[in-house]
């Protein structure tokens, strides 16, 4: 056969961990028509092809095919195992085994998955020894035995399982990992990590940043209750990892699922998924939802905690929580009219929940799987490594940036702990030894932050001002200097561009009641010579066209206070309404209207990044405006420079943030007219 050019990594590699790798190609050689998990592979692999020698690589990956025609349950050839087995007695298989209580008959069922026989006799000493068998399943060796004479309750159930083995490394040398790792650089080991779930390092559009987003993937796999959310597009690998890497991971597809799943049985007192494995990753989470209402409460709590509470007893676990999802929306879209989080669904579209997130991975920053994205070169045996992560999972190092670095006064609690737990998380990845430098260190900081930081720039979105503090930062210890990070899709500001607008053209923050939000308009108006009237486009709610009447009536009234020469009744305006963030409705906004049309029949423009708050009354009469902090931060967020405020909400001052003020000229407005001409800066 063929041998892959071997590289300075793969020499390396093959010399300090003989016996515990394999070349990634053989896998996908060797999946062909064989639907089962990777870890299952690289089981049979790592036993008979763990060798640099073609020869022995060829017999062996002979062996392994020949042991899989013989014995891999396929579904559509399960007639034809279940005849061997009763020709024979008893056929070796390898096949996912789940086992149930059925209550009424006091006894365990085991259920082969592919084989497709849901009545299969099994011991229960077996079940108490290997208890992921009651949640969700193990791949297993099973010797399988068949007795027609076997009787249950007067049905024929001849299918026995006489005992099975698990596919999974039974112990690791964790010292001798240890001591390997220190020949190798940091660089190299993230590349080695990164060929061991298939994926080849050294493509050109593997870069640094994205080969640590990958490796983010199997934070929860080292990390005790770690929540993680990854949302992007479509065949980036999001649920590769939890569905094929780890025996000692279960993915959920999106739908609906039961406290009793996932926690505790109360009837039977049987620990859910949280309880049986190191981490639990839903897929899809667009349908994820709760058949109990009180079951997010329940998942909040556990992601809190650790713990969660059925009955009387406050029951601990260690299992990390992913959320996987799909944005089909341009991100860059998404953050100008909504947010982030659009794609769960609505039960998990929760701020308490969100704010639970340690880290959100960006996908859209990852590329879409494509065949020369895989690697021929050498890499770990899943089974081997992933025995390493849950030995590591018993450490921590949550305390290792206090060495170096203290955290930025914007961080609360939760912000601090999802910090630590993700940089711990990487060290133990990429330093099981515990030995990193410091810029290493720094480099895991940073990407925790921007992880960490984009839950709350999103939850600012949603939530408005509860969640103002989001500048998070880090402090040198030695030099005193304070870092900043940013969060690179963070945008927005694209909606009130730099530079001066067009006359006639004001930006405003109206409220929609019905959502519950704010949303920034564009308002554009034209004066042309006509007969006086208005002509409205855009499709304005009620309120803004009672909005638009109101200026209409004012400005033809005061005219001539105000020193115009021109009549307004001797033009016609055609206002329309650009609803840049797909809001419904946007009340309190009369007197932007007004500033507007006023511009347009001077063809005087207003200020650059302006912002126009305020409703008025025909008289000119002014109401303050609700929400003012909220309505502050979105337009800053937004690329507003400055914002025209009444002067009734002066008050209201004491509560907005120093951040939010230190960023926006206020420009405060007695009357509608002292409103116009000090946007147009004629006072």
């Amino acid at each position: 056969m063929d041998t892959p050019f071997m590289d300075a990594l793969d020499e390396k590699l093959t010399a300090h961990f003989p016996g515990r790798v394999v070349r990634k190609d053989l896998v996908r050689q060797t999946k062909t028509g064989f639907n089962v998990p990777v870890y299952v592979l690289e089981y049979l692999l790592g036993q008979y092809c763990s060798s640099t020698d073609p020869e022995v690589i060829a017999q062996g990956l002979e062996y392994v095919r020949e042991t899989l025609s013989r014995n891999y349950v396929r579904a559509d050839e399960s007639e034809k195992i279940k005849s061997l087995t009763r020709e024979a007695g008893t056929h070796r298989i390898i096949d996912k085994v789940k086992v149930r209580l059925v209550e009424t008959e006091d006894k365990y069922w085991a259920e082969l998955t592919n084989m497709g026989v849901k009545y299969v006799n099994i011991g229960e000493a077996v079940v108490r020894q290997y208890d992921k068998l009651l949640a969700g399943g193990i791949w297993a060796i099973i010797n399988l035995r068949y007795d027609a004479s076997f009787q249950h309750r007067g049905q024929t159930r001849p299918f026995i399982i006489e005992n099975l083995k698990p596919i999974q490394q039974p112990s690791t040398d964790f010292s001798d990992l240890i001591a390997s790792r220190a020949r190798f650089t940091r660089d190299e080991w993230l590349d080695v990590l990164v060929r061991s779930i298939g994926l080849e390092p050294t493509h050109p559009d593997f870069n640094r940043r994205k080969k640590l987003l990958t490796l983010m993937r199997l934070v929860p796999m080292v990390e005790t209750n770690y929540n993680l959310i990854e949302l992007g597009p479509r065949g980036t690998g999001k649920s590769f990892v939890y569905r094929e890497i780890s025996p000692y991971a279960i993915l959920i597809s999106g739908g609906q699922t039961t406290v009793a799943q996932m926690f505790i049985h109360l009837g039977t007192g049987r620990i859910g998924l949280v309880g049986l494995w190191d981490v639990v990753a839903f897929d899809e989470v667009a349908g994820v939802r709760f058949k109990d209402p009180n079951g997010i409460q329940i998942l909040k709590d556990y992601m809190e905690s650790g713990s969660f509470s059925r009955g009387k007893e406050e029951v601990p676990a260690n299992a990390s929580i992913v959320f996987n999802g799909n944005i089909d929306a341009d991100i860059a879209t998404m953050l100008k009219t909504s947010h982030l989080f659009q794609p769960l669904s609505p039960h998990l579209q929760d701020m308490a929940f969100i704010d639970r997130l340690h880290f959100y991975l960006p996908g859209w920053d990852l590329d879409k799987m494509r065949p020369e994205y895989l690697t021929d070169h050498y890499g770990f045996v899943v089974d081997y490594i992933t025995e390493v992560w849950r030995e590591l999972r018993k450490t921590g190092y949550s305390d290792a940036i206090d060495r170096y670095f203290s955290l930025g006064s914007h961080l609360n609690q939760r912000d601090v702990r999802a910090v630590r737990k993700t940089v711990s998380g990487l060290i133990k990845l990429l330093h099981p030894d515990g030995e990193f430098t410091r810029d290493e260190l720094q480099e895991y900081l940073e990407l925790a932050l921007e992880g960490r930081r984009r839950v709350k720039e999103q939850l600012k979105k949603m939530g408005g001002l509860e969640y103002w503090a989001v500048n998070f930062s880090y402090l040198d210890k030695e030099t005193h200097q304070e870092t900043f990070v940013a969060v690179p899709e963070q945008g927005g500001g694209g909606l009130i561009p730099p530079g001066q607008p067009n006359p006639g053209v004001v930006f405003t923050v109206g409220t929609d009641r019905d959502q519950g939000r704010h949303a920034i308009f564009r308002i554009e108006v034209q004066a042309m010579k006509g007969r006086g009237g208005t002509r409205i486009t855009g499709a304005p709610s009620r309120a803004m066209r009672d909005a638009i009447q109101t200026a209409y009536t004012f400005l033809r009234g005061h005219s001539r206070r105000m020193g115009i020469s021109k009549e307004p009744n001797e033009y016609d305006f055609h206002v329309q309404i650009v609803n840049l963030m797909q809001s419904k409705e946007g009340s309190e906004t009369g007197v932007a209207f007004f500033i507007a049309m006023l511009s347009a029949l001077l063809d005087k423009p207003v200020l650059e990044q302006l912002v126009v708050l305020g409703e008025m009354s025909i008289h000119g009469s002014l109401l303050k405006v609700p929400a003012l902090a909220e309505r502050l931060q979105l337009a800053m967020d937004n690329g507003a420079k400055r914002v025209l405020i009444p002067s009734e909400n002066k008050r209201d001052f004491a509560d907005i943030p120093s951040d939010v003020l230190d960023k926006l000229q206020i420009i405060f407005f007695s009357d509608p007219v002292n409103a116009a001409f000090r946007a147009m800066g004629l006072e």
